[in-house]
């Protein structure tokens, strides 16, 4: 028997009869907005408050840091709620094929643009050390003294601690390789048992960063050097920390049972994460800490 027209196109609006995910209407892309508005407003606010400055808006006061933390809270919480959506929608078979080939183009382009991030600060660096003595730039000439790292500065040994942490991200990107490896053989405990070491390296490399910042003799305001050091080894220890963080959560969804060898992007994108840091990391590592520090004054404090 023929189903009739009506009937038809009821059933094929109950179930689509295509490979993509048509997400319901959810409030984290306004919500996420929004907090993230309050966290800029909140930011400002927070430098108007550190300086003893005063922020008037609508006859309010608000040079107070509790702003930023609101805003903050607020971008945090659409975090965990929008990625639990995406977990749930994940659980009850939304990513098929082609959402996930799609999930996957995503988590490539934003290494990509985190890649070219990681370009603007090694190229701030490079103009300055290359042409610590150009003319056209008096005043970093006068400073620098006409070489690189500037007169009068100390490095940090490339050999103790920096070595150190480089043992350290390598090793991790072992174990992370060798959880991956367990997930796609089917093995939990290796799967469990990796990610630990993963983010226990992790936790370690921040804390000996932690104490390199804490005992650098040259600070971020005093120098040119200093600057440029500090951003670009200080951001890749954030990118360090969202990693831990990312693996972290892995963790804590691979002890409930979550991933599977078919389906486990979450995963795998915290993976290609993580190798990207390492990797992040070996390109600072040979050019700031050993390459920019030959033949400099070493710091033994």
């Amino acid at each position: 028997m023929r189903d009739r027209p009506g009937e038809a196109m009821a059933d094929s609006h109950a179930k689509p009869q295509h490979d993509y995910h048509i997400i319901d209407p959810s409030p984290w892309p306004f919500i996420g907005s929004m907090g993230a508005l309050i966290m800029a407003i909140g930011g400002v606010s927070w430098m108007q408050y550190l300086k003893g400055g005063s922020l008037h808006l609508f006859g309010l006061q608000l040079a107070t840091p509790w702003i930023f933390f609101i805003g903050l809270a607020l971008v945090l919480y659409t975090m965990f709620a929008w990625w639990s959506d995406t977990i749930k929608e994940a659980h009850e078979g939304h990513h098929t094929q082609v959402v996930s080939i799609h999930l996957r183009y995503g988590m490539i382009m934003f290494i990509a643009s985190e890649v070219m991030f990681f370009v603007a600060w090694f190229w701030a660096f490079f103009d300055a050390s290359l042409f610590a003595g150009e003319q056209i730039q008096a005043s970093r000439t006068a400073f620098t003294g006409g070489v690189w790292p500037p007169k009068g500065i100390e490095v940090l040994d490339p050999l103790h601690l920096p070595l150190y942490n480089t043992i350290i991200l390598l090793l991790s990107g072992t174990t992370v390789t060798w959880a991956h490896h367990a997930l796609l053989h089917g093995d939990r405990k290796g799967l469990v048992n990796g990610l630990i070491l993963t983010v226990g390296l992790g936790i370690i490399f921040s804390a000996v960063q932690a104490y390199e910042y804490a005992h650098a003799p040259f600070a971020f305001k005093d120098s040119i050097y200093g600057a440029t050091f500090f951003m670009a080894t200080g951001f890749h220890g954030f990118h360090v920390l969202i990693g831990t963080i990312f693996l972290a959560v892995c963790l804590i969804r691979a002890l409930k049972g979550h991933f599977t060898p078919q389906q486990h992007f979450g995963f795998e994108a915290a993976a290609w994460y993580w190798h990207f840091v390492d990797v992040v990391w070996l390109f600072l590592f040979a050019c700031i800490y050993v390459w920019a520090s030959w033949g400099a004054p070493i710091y033994h404090g």
